[in-house]
């Protein structure tokens, strides 16, 4: 079976937690087709995200209290493990930071959030009921793979083989120094059909980074700074 975003040890689903909602909804479904709609089987009326109808992540407004009012805005992802508490374990045996302590999220999944040693911020979800985003191959607007851009990259790499006890296989770890690189964090790569097409219509929000590999990299940012990375549908 092929090793896909979304089986354990792969990431699984992203939060964008924001200060305007919806701003944050207009943009990204103008730029990438993703709808938002509030889950009416939820108890908690979330808004949840949706690519060609299937759910890939949700919305946290940071208005709400249990934010520290200072909260930047960002967008959250969620690592599928086996085990959350002995994940957590292993992960700070090897040099995470422990920052929400494993805790039961209803009958969802368990969870618990972390800094990884070369400062990027991530969840581990082990699923109860819910096991995250699940979506065909090549579907435009879906997260295609996630990348870690850091000053460290063998590092990061290191860290999450040893934490997860495998590899990452659908993750990127990448050279990035300078502005960019200093604060190093998780970003999802999303499949377009045409990336500088999404770019020139969005000029306000695009940045163009230095080349990995030889090749350009595209990211789109909102309003807010919420990032995501566009890549060609094709392999």
């Amino acid at each position: 079976m092929t090793t896909r975003l979304g089986s354990v040890n792969e990431f699984c689903w992203m939060d964008l937690k924001t200060h305007d909602p919806p701003g944050t909804a207009a943009f990204f479904s103008k730029a990438l087709g993703w709808s938002f709609a509030v889950d009416e089987e939820d108890w908690r009326r979330a808004t949840k995200i949706a690519v060609d109808g299937r759910r890939i992540g949700g919305v946290s407004d940071l208005a709400h209290p249990v934010y520290p009012p200072d909260t930047p805005a960002h967008i959250a992802y969620y690592l599928a493990v086996d085990d959350v508490d002995g994940r957590t374990e292993a992960a700070t045996a090897n040099g995470a930071r422990l920052v929400v302590a494993p805790f039961d999220a209803g009958d969802q999944g368990r969870m618990a959030t972390l800094t990884d040693p070369v400062g990027a911020a991530f969840s581990l979800w082990q699923p109860y009921r819910f096991t995250g985003w699940a979506f065909p191959p090549g579907c435009a607007g879906a997260p295609r793979r996630m990348v870690l851009a850091c000053d460290q990259p063998d590092r990061a790499r290191h860290f999450y083989r040893e934490t997860l006890g495998a590899r990452l296989a659908c993750a990127d770890f990448v050279a990035e120094r300078g502005p960019e690189g200093s604060t190093p964090r998780w970003e999802l790569a999303v499949g377009v059909d045409d990336p500088d097409s999404v770019a020139r219509a969005h000029p306000s929000g695009v940045v163009l980074s230095s080349e990995e590999a030889g090749r350009p990299v595209v990211r789109l940012s909102s309003p807010e700074g919420l990032t995501v990375r566009l890549h060609h549908l094709d392999p």
